[in-house]
């Protein structure tokens, strides 16, 4: 132990640092006086201290015992403090160079940050360039950030005398108890919680604004439309390019821009957030979903089909309906009203049907239905089930967020003996349809307990702890991501990255002792007694539509042979091989292959280049003198060279390699 900092009699605090070793100081040391106390050198190096797990300002008075840790701006955490510093710098240079304008909210975000502004004249993207001019400046000076607490009434006049009424508002509706903090950048300050780094300076220089859109006031559609600003922020410049290059590859691969190309599907206002499959998307799917069945067949799992439509009472029971009421989309349960000859709503004033947003209780159902033995678990029971979910407007995006979905959704009850070797199997089977699409980049979180949550404490610290033994027994490395679980239960996200880096979130595992006991789930134990099971949640593409986005993404469309909805095309040089060309179109077909036939009246290298695009993996060019030698010139998407094959050979080869995994 090491007095460091003067202390009161009675007044010592203990600090306990990464290492384990504890230091006591007087109460009220800060975060930078503890770096100054251990070495100058990590006094300059440092940027913000985690106090008990919560990141805060290096001024931050530490008033009793903790535990500490300092965080320089070269580690993963310094990322987040970066980007949310950055946003402030963008507002003070948005005000400087266009006063009048209001700030309202600018967050940190995956990989970025915005600011959403008011302004009569909405910004446009030619304004981009000199707001980033100005922020340089800002972060030159290196004005230290310096955090005040205000009184609520001191801070809505501030703002309002000011014409921030935005901000005025925002004061106004945080709880009573809460500070008002207020954090200054030299002249400039805006409401914010922090926490920020010491100075301006230490944003950097690796920053670049993107884009300008709209966004409605507290997302509210019925409120004034602002203006949005989006931003990157990263430690150093590598990084940011690196960003940079990784946004221009995905503009290239955006699922909705191939999907036109390759005429996979399309999407339109009259049916917002659902998909129209053309007949190449839908190939796709059925592919993977017959692929996905026999993966399931082998791990011993059964197919239900359950209904669209439920009623309320039976989501309220479930526990969804206090959950999920606002994403679920009602349905008025109207009678024929014969005396009038029209339609009522029934007396009940909350009686309503619900499309379904999950599979999960409707799959318990079917459980109940006959007496279950501890003997008949573990059920392993799985939907392809279609669910609806009303997203708002603004957040739709093509296939990856959508209103009606479906997901590869299956459910496991069993005992409380079964749940480690059937999540270690599940971990297994999820694992092994990864590698097989193409997707060997693998990591694991566990979730667990929400702040807003059903079942006792025993229950949550019982489910969290099997999944931990389960993913330890599995050999698989997981960080914890406290308090995202679901409502009734902890669970694991399979996070998987793409060929450019990126990581999308698809399966998951969760461990439910809630939904059977709500539902009145039960089976006879050995014991001759009723007991209830638990239930395992899991899903391992998650949205099937969403996982073909990725995957047309993650492939820059040239999909697999295999899940290709064309995959080979015949094309003519000449029209005297025309025959010859629906000879081998016909033995195509006839070998199981997704073949076309192009025998239209343009030159080869306009065909080529019209396949090319729409993504066809291997091209059949036929010619007389192919018809003559019984050949094929065999191109494949991606290559300039050809090779010529005897046409049963090449056919073989492509059939051989079309095989989808098994």
């Amino acid at each position: 132990m090491q007095e460091v900092h003067a202390a009161a009699p009675g007044r010592s605090i203990a600090i306990t640092l990464p290492d384990g070793a504890v230091r006591t100081y007087g109460t009220g040391i800060t975060g930078l006086e503890i770096a100054e106390s251990i070495s100058k050198s990590l006094a300059k190096a440092v940027i913000a201290v985690r106090i008990n797990g919560e990141i805060c300002d290096l001024s931050l008075p530490i008033e009793r015992d903790a535990r500490i840790s300092l965080i320089k701006r070269e580690e993963d955490a310094a990322l987040e403090m970066i980007r949310h510093d950055a946003a402030h710098v963008m507002a003070e240079a948005v005000q400087s160079l266009f006063p009048g304008t209001q700030v309202t909210i600018g967050p940190s975000i995956e990989n970025g940050f915005y600011y959403d502004f008011a302004r009569n004249e909405p910004f446009s993207t030619e304004d981009l360039a000199a707001i980033e001019k100005e922020m340089r400046k800002i972060v030159e000076k290196g004005a230290p950030f310096t955090r005040e607490v205000w009184s609520r009434e001191q801070a809505i006049k501030f703002f309002t005398d000011k014409g921030e009424m935005y901000k005025a508002e925002l004061i106004r509706d945080l709880p009573e108890s809460e500070d008002i903090k207020i954090y200054r950048q030299g002249e400039w300050l805006d409401l914010c919680r922090g926490p920020h780094m010491p100075s301006t300076k230490h944003v950097g220089t690796a920053f670049k604004l993107l884009k300008v859109a709209g966004a409605y006031w507290r997302g509210d559609s019925n409120r004034a439309m602002l203006t949005r600003i989006y931003g990157t922020a990263w430690r150093n410049d590598k990084e940011l390019q690196d960003y940079l290059t990784q946004i221009e590859e995905a503009e290239k691969r955006d699922h909705r821009k191939l999907g036109r190309e390759m005429n996979l599907f399309h999407m339109q206002d009259e049916a917002q957030g659902s998909v129209f499959w053309h007949e190449k998307g839908y190939t796709i799917w059925l592919a993977l979903e017959a692929y996905m069945r026999r993966r399931l067949r082998d791990a011993d799992y059964i197919e239900v089909k359950t209904p669209q439509l439920m009623d309320s009472r039976f989501w309220e029971q479930s526990g969804h309906w206090g959950k999920y009421r606002e994403n679920m989309f009602v349905v008025p349960d109207v009678v024929p009203n014969t005396e009038e000859g029209g339609k009522v709503f029934k007396e009940e004033p909350k009686h309503f049907l619900a499309l379904k947003p999950m599979n999960c209780p409707a799959h318990v159902q079917i459980f109940k239905q006959g007496i279950k033995s501890y003997r008949d678990l573990p059920i392993r029971m799985a939907e392809f089930g279609c669910c609806h979910r009303n997203e708002a407007h603004g957040a739709l995006h093509g296939l990856m967020r959508v209103r009606q979905f479906t997901q590869d959704d299956a459910h496991i009850f069993c005992r409380e003996s079964q749940i480690k070797s059937e999540s270690i199997a599940f971990c297994e089977l999820l694992s092994k349809i990864y590698r097989d699409l193409g997707f060997e980049d693998l990591k694991v979180k566990l979730a667990t307990r929400p702040e807003k949550r059903v079942g006792t404490e025993e229950s949550w610290d019982y489910a969290e702890n099997a999944l931990k033994e389960a993913l330890e027994a599995a050999g698989l490395p997981y960080e914890l991501a406290p308090g995202d679980g679901a409502f009734y239960g902890p669970k694991l996200e399979f996070h998987i990255r793409d060929a450019i880096g990126r990581s999308w979130t698809c399966g998951t595992l969760q461990l439910d002792p809630n939904l059977p006991e709500r539902l009145d789930a039960s089976y006879i134990a050995e014991d001759g007694q009723r007991h209830r099971p638990l239930m395992l949640h899991r899903a391992i593409l998650g949205s099937i539509e969403r996982f073909i986005g990725i995957m047309i993404e993650n492939y820059a469309g040239k999909l697999p042979l295999w899940l290709s909805p064309v995959q080979c095309v015949v094309a003519t040089i000449t029209e005297s091989a025309d025959d010859y060309a629906q000879e081998v179109y016909d033995m195509l077909r006839k070998a199981g292959l997704r073949a076309e036939l192009d025998v239209r009246n343009e030159k080869i290298n306009y065909k080529v280049r019209e396949h090319s695009v729409a993504k066809v993996p291997a091209l059949f060019v036929v010619g007389a003198r192919e018809g003559t030698d019984r050949t094929v010139a065999v191109r494949r998407l991606g290559s300039q060279d050809q090779a010529v094959m005897p046409v049963a050979e090449a056919i073989a080869a492509l059939a051989e390699e079309a095989k989808p995994p098994y």
